[in-house]
């Protein structure tokens, strides 16, 4: 499928040059020379994922590979078979570690002998959580949870589902080719500059080609929703937001304002800048709210709405303590937060 649609405008001044059409499960949509969106279902709230296939003139690389499902590599054998013309996928690049990023790399890697590029710490990530699989959860993570508040119910939903990593996730390669910030390589027919992003993932990689004025930004900038920054039980006293809020920086000073962002998640669009400040303004928010919460001292559970402004469900419990973490972290990191712990166990947090 071919699409350069006139432009729709969006929330927050963006524009999103093919509008809401999207590409076809199991077939493609040029939106660049070379540069193809292809789109696959994910198993959870957040409901699809764009890839991306690039044609190298001889051979193929794909760029995200989506979960593995039946129906996705069903897709994905569709689109081999229509779309490019005998010639090899030669190589995968995966912009970070997730599962919904990742989890067919392997799959592509045996069956039709593509080379894994990625980041060298996303590679390491992407292994340790894999080792994880069969594990019981450790209590690392157990005592992580109970004092952020987690009631009981919560802390065994949590020894159940340690390990699911692996079971979203193909085998992963051997070996791969590591990405670094700042380095080029060719792909399109042109010249690409991986920049790392971080906050989201350890070393996330974005690719962007000056020439096309396209940049293929995975997770690390979304054009309607914001991605998860979360502290995790292996570094409790991290902080990501930090990393993320300096990523966004970098980006700005890095992109163009006016490149095509071609997103993990919702559609590709123009407007990177505005974007970025957006999310930025966004963090800020919720850390000011954050602050006015904490005037007595607070377990983690309860700042959720002062961030998320909602009722945090069983199904994001996790996601939701890890960035809630993150914003009390990055507070306590500037000397605005106490943390104390209770009687119970439990910590307390409260401004200084």
């Amino acid at each position: 499928m071919d699409g350069f649609a006139g432009k729709t405008s969006g929330r927050g001044g963006l524009t999103y040059p093919w509008g809401e059409e999207t590409p076809v499960v199991g077939e493609t949509m040029e939106v660049a020379p070379g540069v193809h969106w292809v789109r696959m279902p994910l198993p959870f709230s957040l409901q699809w994922i764009n890839l991306w296939l690039i044609d190298d003139g001889k051979s193929w690389t794909v760029v995200d590979t989506g979960m593995p499902m039946d129906e996705t590599k069903a897709a994905w054998r569709k689109i081999v078979e229509d779309v490019c013309e005998g010639r090899p996928i030669s190589r995968v690049i995966v912009t970070h570690m997730h599962p919904d990023h990742v989890g067919n790399a392997g799959w592509f890697h045996r069956k039709y002998g593509a080379e894994l590029w990625m980041s060298r710490l996303e590679y390491i990530s992407c292994r340790m959580l894999l080792a994880d699989t069969g594990r019981e959860a450790p209590q690392a993570g157990l005592d992580f949870y109970r004092r952020a508040g987690w009631e009981k119910d919560s802390i065994e939903n949590y020894k159940a589902r340690f390990g699911g990593f692996g079971r979203a996730v193909s085998q992963m390669p051997d070996a791969y080719r590591r990405l670094s910030d700042g380095q080029t390589f060719e792909m399109a027919g042109e010249t690409w500059r991986v920049i790392v992003g971080n906050g989201h993932s350890p070393e996330h990689a974005c690719l962007f080609c000056p020439a096309l004025n396209v940049v293929i930004s995975g997770d690390q900038l979304l054009p309607k929703i914001s991605s998860n920054v979360s502290v995790f039980p292996t570094e409790p006293a991290g902080d990501p937001l930090k990393d993320w809020l300096d990523s966004c920086e970098k980006l700005k000073r890095e992109l163009p304002e006016d490149v095509l962002v071609l997103p993990a998640h919702n559609e590709p669009f123009h407007g990177a800048h505005k974007r970025l400040d957006a999310l930025i303004h966004g963090h800020d928010v919720a850390l000011k709210r954050l602050l006015q919460r904490l005037s007595e001292p607070k377990r983690v559970i309860d700042v959720f709405p002062a961030i998320f402004g909602r009722k945090i469900g069983a199904d994001v419990l996790s996601m939701a303590t890890g960035e809630a973490l993150a914003h009390l972290n990055y507070l306590i990191e500037r000397d605005e937060v106490l943390k104390e712990t209770g009687p119970d166990g439990v910590d307390l947090y409260r401004a200084a």
